[in-house]
């Protein structure tokens, strides 16, 4: 625009100087002049990172240009919004669920969405990042905060982060503003809370050791009684299995010496009787010897 304004200026200059006949050369090179000048404010360049707004005249176009170089109308204006991913930090007071003071420190990532720049800028600005980001963050922490009590916010810092980033995306997106990643980098409380904290922990981790220790006892007195147990069972499993084999010993030598007599009584006969008293008599006679006669035999050597 600023060109434009310069080419018509130089024009008129020419055109004056034309019509009071002046020098021709002078009139050439304001001619010139003017048509450089105009040909510049037809060419406008949106650098790296950035995206191009069109505006005439303060009204916004609905379109958006890449970075590069474009040719426009003299009488349009081009500016440019930055689309790179950038970081916003914050740090505030917020108060927990049960009114514990919370101080939370962090960042946040974000980018524009190139295709929708041009509303952002009509509608904000070019200093969107402190009128919607950094109130929208401030918001969205003490709401989510509020949800905890301080305890639990210590246990569930990674949650609370999630919450918070969700929240931010779906209340940015709509304005053409993309949250990339959120950070809660620090969460401090009082020193009141911090010690009483401190205290539970102490007593818990006491209470825990306690109740181990306990559990180390009870286990080392069941595994002992387990022991003797079957340090018994196999006592007696031994005392059974002698006494089995004793009774095993005593039946089979009864069964072997009853099978002996049954083979022997079976092999006897009068003869071999008969043998065997010849075989083992040792020539004297007895001194009685009775077959239920009336009178028994006497003899009387055996008697002298």
């Amino acid at each position: 625009m600023i060109f434009m304004i310069g080419a018509l200026v130089v024009l008129g200059v020419g055109a004056a100087a034309w019509k009071t006949k002046g020098n021709k050369w002078f009139v050439i090179g304001a001619a010139a002049l003017a048509a450089v000048l105009l040909i510049v404010s037809m060419v406008s360049y949106v650098p790296t990172g950035h995206t191009g707004i069109v505006t005439t005249f303060g009204k916004v176009h609905d379109v958006t240009l890449d970075a590069g170089i474009h040719f426009k109308a003299p009488w349009n204006n081009v500016l440019t919004m930055d689309n790179r991913e950038q970081r916003r930090t914050f740090q505030l007071e917020a108060f927990s669920k049960d009114i514990q003071q919370v101080d939370v420190q962090g960042s946040a990532n974000y980018n524009i969405d190139k295709s929708t720049a041009m509303n952002l800028y009509k509608d904000v600005g070019v200093g969107y990042a402190d009128i919607l980001i950094g109130p929208r963050i401030q918001e969205d922490i003490k709401i989510v905060i509020a949800k905890y009590t301080a305890e639990n916010l210590i246990e569930n810092r990674q949650k609370m982060s999630d919450e918070i980033f969700e929240l931010l995306k779906t209340e940015l997106a709509p304005k053409g503003i993309n949250i990339i990643s959120l950070a809660i980098e620090n969460v401090d409380f009082t020193d009141a809370f911090e010690s009483a904290v401190e205290a539970k922990q102490v007593a818990t981790q006491e209470k825990q050791k306690a109740k181990t220790q306990q559990e180390q006892q009870t286990m080392e007195a069941e595994q002992k009684a387990e022991r003797d147990r079957i340090a018994a069972q196999a006592a007696a499993d031994v005392q059974k299995i002698e006494a089995d084999a004793a009774a095993y010993a005593i039946r089979v030598n009864a069964e072997a010496e009853a099978e002996a007599n049954k083979k022997v009584a079976e092999s006897l006969t009068e003869a071999l009787i008969r043998y065997t008293e010849i075989h083992q008599w040792n020539g004297q006679l007895p001194a009685y010897m009775g077959t239920g006669a009336a009178v028994p035999i006497l003899n009387t050597d055996s008697l002298e």
